[in-house]
């Protein structure tokens, strides 16, 4: 009797931990579906990256130009007045 209690109780065990392995198994098709579906979003992730890098990289260029343009029209200025100011007429 107790024998076959210890049987009973390890064929249970065993088709327990045998079935946990089955449902746990994933198989090849679904491993390629989520490699497909990782690779997705690090496209993504990468896309996004790279509009946010080149958003702010455009901002820097932009304002960066501003900044050169209105020194040079600044020196211009000057430079002009310092020739007017050497070729005015006498008083």
């Amino acid at each position: 009797m107790r024998s076959v209690q210890r049987f009973c109780f390890l064929v249970l065990i065993t088709l327990g931990l045998v079935g946990f392995g089955f449902s746990q198994d994933t198989g090849a098709k679904q491993d390629m579906k989520d490699a497909g579906h990782e690779t997705k979003q690090a496209a993504k992730d990468t896309g996004h990256a790279t509009k946010k890098a080149a958003k702010k990289t455009g901002h820097a260029v932009k304002s960066t130009t501003k900044k050169t343009t209105h020194k040079a029209a600044e020196k211009t200025d000057e430079g002009a007045r310092k020739v007017e100011d050497k070729t005015a007429p006498p008083q």
